[in-house]
């Protein structure tokens, strides 16, 4: 598994198998995109505006991550 957070675009990426792989991009409409490979199976996700504006953000991350 590996997980990206782009401060820069303001993503967060979880892969769940290789991102060479990705083959398709699918929107969720819920600031979600599914990513998948060429047999339609889900290979990672990513979150759009994962970070909260500067204004709001207090130095805390809005977000936790468990990897088990």
């Amino acid at each position: 598994m590996k997980i990206i957070l782009n401060k820069e675009f303001n993503t967060l990426d979880v892969w769940f198998d290789d991102p060479k792989k990705e083959a398709i991009s699918e929107e969720t409409g819920e600031e979600l995109i599914l990513k998948k490979d060429k047999h339609g199976k889900i290979i990672g996700i990513e979150k759009l505006n994962v970070l909260p504006s500067k204004s709001k953000n207090s130095g805390k991350n809005p977000f936790e991550v468990i990897v088990e």
